[in-house]
């Protein structure tokens, strides 16, 4: 069962993000301050859930949460970055575009820079935990979903619409035939090491 908050602060945002271990695409982030009384069924860590019931959940919480953003980091700023930063600077851009500002963030992993004075609690899993984590994990994975769709019809060898830039069997292959996209990640290893890949 999801609890609704970590900090007893009305105002606490949850932010995640999507696409840390995808070869191409960006690494999208989102925060979301949900009311109180926020519940719905389907709400859980969006990996648990079906592409159908998160798009069933994304109108839902953009129009409940009291505040929501998403913030895309492309692959060039990924590269320039590295993932974990690209993956920290999205949330702190998603907290910066919040229309309320928080009282407290929680936060899904481990890792976090602290957000100018507001305190902050990393938590492991907390998108299976806490409802506005779950939420922003949603959000990122919906839109970021929504992305690889689109540069699917550009680059449909890739089949992005389905492997999302995540490194299937498939995705790899299309690289080994068709080379790098302007769509993936330079610093990633995006063969196996005994394949070598020109850019």
């Amino acid at each position: 069962m999801l609890k609704n908050n970590y900090s007893g602060f009305k105002l606490e945002a949850g932010t995640d993000e999507a696409g840390r271990g995808c070869l191409s695409g960006p690494v999208v982030a989102a925060a979301v301050i949900l009311p109180a009384d926020f519940e719905h069924e389907f709400l859980n860590d969006s990996k648990q859930l079906s592409e159908t019931k998160r798009k069933i959940l994304r109108p839902i919480i953009e129009k409940e949460a009291l505040a929501f953003a998403v913030s895309f980091i492309h692959n060039e700023e990924v590269d320039e970055l590295n993932v974990l930063q690209a993956s920290i600077t999205g949330m702190h851009r998603s907290i910066d575009q919040l229309s309320i500002a928080p009282e407290f963030v929680i936060v899904d992993g481990n890792k976090f820079k602290p957000y100018k004075d507001i305190p902050h609690k990393t938590i492991v899993k907390g998108d299976a935990k806490y409802m506005s984590i779950a939420a922003a994990s949603v959000l990122a994975k919906t839109y970021r979903d929504d992305f690889m769709e689109k540069i699917h019809q550009e680059f449909p060898d890739y089949n992005w619409k389905k492997n999302k830039g995540y490194p299937t069997k498939e995705h790899r292959n299309a690289i080994q035939n068709s080379g790098a996209t302007k769509y993936h990640r330079k610093t990633f290893k995006l063969l196996p090491t005994q394949l070598k890949l020109d850019f």
